[in-house]
């Protein structure tokens, strides 16, 4: 296993222990930390094991952080959707 694996099982952990503590807000602030992270660690391994291992761990991060992904859909399609 190289790093960029290794790397994208510890955010993987991290975020699942970051989601068992209690927040405030919902986990957003956790979040956005973590879409900081996973963004290059997705890069890093995509570089290192080619574009179908990149697009797994893209999926799994996804299945992780669906909320922020969801909402980003909705703004998406809103946006779009006033300029036609």
């Amino acid at each position: 296993m190289n790093w960029s694996i290794a790397l994208a099982a510890l955010w993987g952990v991290v975020a699942n222990v970051l989601a068992m503590i209690p927040s405030k807000d919902n986990h957003w602030t956790r979040a956005y930390f973590l879409i900081a992270a996973g963004i290059p660690i997705v890069g890093y391994v995509t570089l290192q094991n080619g574009p179908w291992i990149g697009l797994i761990v893209l999926v799994a991060g996804i299945s992780v952080l669906r909320w922020p992904v969801i909402y980003l859909g909705r703004w998406l399609r809103r946006i779009l959707g006033a300029a036609q």
